[in-house]
């Protein structure tokens, strides 16, 4: 069972999504302005975000900032359809993007998606490649690139063990989307561009992820023996 922080200014809604949750087991706390989901962020540590990014005292996406500065996954509930909407709700950090109007269900199946990457190891660990210049620990949830820490969302996560798992493969952006979303939507090519950059932003390491250009991604150090 999660703690699933909605934070929604449309009523019916928040009740809908409460209720399908609660169904599957989650914990559920709701509101409807920003102030109070900034609050119940910072009080409640809730395991997964869903967010309304258009509310009616703050932008949305300040939030959004909040839970990615604390690790804390969030689905963003938007009426804002256009893909670059999307692309800039991503590379702010959000782990999904459901355009309205939406179905309970697939919110619901959203959610347990981004909860199972967040928790999932990648293969007991640790994992080290390139000489122990990137360590994977898939038991303990940490990435280490030249022995330091690197916070990872669970998108980039699921990118780089995707990647880890067979080093010096190819895989192409629909390969990685569903790898780390296990479904295909539109812009998604964008969207696992915007993932990758800041995977690389985060790992200052040039060489760990590398473009093969009109194909996809590969690891590009070697695993060790």
């Amino acid at each position: 069972m999660a703690l699933v922080l909605v934070v929604e200014d449309e009523r019916d809604i928040r009740e809908v999504l409460r209720r399908y949750l609660e169904r599957e087991a989650h914990g559920v706390l709701t509101c409807g302005t920003g102030a109070e989901g900034l609050r119940l962020l910072r009080e409640a540590d809730p395991d997964l975000v869903l967010l309304d990014l258009g509310l009616p005292d703050i932008d949305g996406l300040e939030i959004l900032d909040a839970a990615t500065a604390t690790h804390t996954p969030v689905i963003a509930l938007t009426a804002r359809a256009a893909v670059e909407n999307r692309i800039e709700g991503l590379q702010r950090g959000a782990d999904d993007y459901v355009t309205k109007p939406f179905s309970p269900k697939e919110v619901v199946l959203r959610v347990a998606a981004v909860l199972g990457r967040r928790v999932a190891p990648a293969a007991p660990g640790p994992m080290t490649y390139g000489g122990a210049r990137l360590s994977i620990d898939g038991d303990r949830h940490e990435v280490r690139v030249g022995g330091r820490l690197v916070e990872l969302t669970p998108s980039e996560w699921g990118i780089l063990v995707a990647l880890a798992s067979r080093p010096g493969r190819v895989y192409s952006r629909l390969e990685l989307v569903n790898r780390v979303r296990g479904y295909a939507y539109e812009g998604y090519e964008r969207t696992i561009d915007s993932h990758v950059k800041n995977l690389r932003h985060k790992l200052d390491d040039p060489e760990v992820v590398e473009t093969v250009v009109g194909v996809g991604y590969r690891l590009g150090l070697d695993r060790d023996p």
